[in-house]
């Protein structure tokens, strides 16, 4: 009786929760259905488009609920999706409290660490750490969560950042599943990829359109997932040599590098000066090229070779301890993002000489 009564709930709860944001959004954007006196018995406006809401509350309930697992990952995704997407669609059009866009970031994660089971279980040696306890690997996996959703959704600031950096991600996570053999991942991968390349065309400076909250909360949980996954793929397949030996958490931190150690920077420079991490401000490193005086399209080129020369790295440190390799490149990483710190310092001792 429990599989008929929980996605009867689910639904209900879904739908009764969304709807008034959905009718204060359609009372904003003027979404009504005219009356009109030739067939409509109404005499007054009334919001539209809640069907909507009816087939996410439906929709999510039923996959998350589907009463077998032959839908393997795809069950849990889709659900944690549509969650992303309708968040990040309120927030695009009257905004939303950082503490309820949290809200829907943990419920995600615990969705896809604890139903799903997609969570880190080890750190496969680096730092001489392998298996790690189910508490650590459920709270590491749920931070993993909301830092890489955060972060893509904090890198949106300049034309064709998040989109940039997303088709590079995606494409070279889709690389890695295809060779692995997991087409599945591959497939999901390498569909963001295109998605996100068709997108480029109209947001690339100058950009015609912004993805916003909407995309880049959903593109950030994808790539979350994609990033568990690949560091939590089978250790016993044998790999072919263009990725055997290469350190799943090391490959899949370079290849979210700039989203990660931005957003890492930024919040701790936000904790430091006694603000929330979630304060809006203009601290992030594109933002720093650009006062540089860098247009944006020189400045994300710039972050696109970053992004690759870190990967070309972590490809490379496979001939080295995943330990030692870790902390050279991250070296590496933190003294190249302060060049732009060194250029501004520099500048402002000219100016006053």
């Amino acid at each position: 009786m429990d599989t008929l009564v929980l996605p009867f709930i689910t639904s209900f709860i879904i739908v009764l929760l969304s709807t008034p944001s959905f009718i204060t959004v359609a009372i904003k954007k003027r979404l009504f259905d005219e009356p009109s006196e030739d067939r409509k018995i109404h005499k007054r406006v009334v919001p539209l488009m809640g069907g909507m809401m009816i087939f996410a509350g439906t929709l999510f309930s039923f996959l998350l609920w589907f009463p077998t697992n032959e839908m393997g990952i795809i069950k849990y995704i889709v659900p944690c999706l549509l969650i992303m997407f309708f968040v990040g669609m309120k927030d695009d059009i009257i905004g939303t409290a950082p503490t309820k866009k949290l809200a829907a970031h943990l419920v995600v994660a615990f969705i896809m660490v604890l139903m799903a089971d997609v969570r880190l279980t080890s750190l496969h040696g680096l730092f001489g750490i392998r298996e790690i306890p189910d508490w650590a690997g459920i709270l590491l996996s749920v931070f993993t969560y909301i830092v890489i959703i955060n972060a893509f959704n904090l890198i949106d600031g300049v034309d064709g950042l998040a989109a940039g950096v997303g088709l590079i991600s995606a494409s070279l996570f889709g690389a890695w599943f295809y060779f692995a053999g997991d087409f599945v991942y591959a497939v999901l991968s390498f569909a963001l990829a295109g998605g996100l390349f068709g997108f480029l065309r109209f947001n690339f400076s100058p950009a015609k359109i912004f993805m916003g909250d909407s995309g880049s909360l959903t593109i950030g949980f994808i790539f979350a997932a994609l990033a568990i996954e690949l560091i939590e793929f089978d250790a016993q397949k044998t790999l072919p040599y263009i990725i055997k030996g290469i350190s799943k958490p090391i490959f899949a931190m370079s290849v979210l590098v700039y989203p990660l150690i931005d957003t890492i920077r930024v919040f701790t420079l936000r904790i430091l000066s006694g603000v929330s991490p979630f304060t809006a401000d203009r601290n992030h490193l594109h933002h720093r090229l650009i006062d540089l005086g860098l247009s944006h399209w020189q400045t994300v080129i710039i972050i696109y070779i970053f992004s690759l020369l870190v990967v070309a790295a972590s490809v490379y440190a496979r001939h080295f301890n995943p330990s030692y390799a870790f902390v050279v490149i991250m070296a590496g990483v933190v003294l190249l993002i302060q060049i732009p710190f060194f250029i501004t310092l520099k500048k402002k001792k000219r100016l006053k000489h």
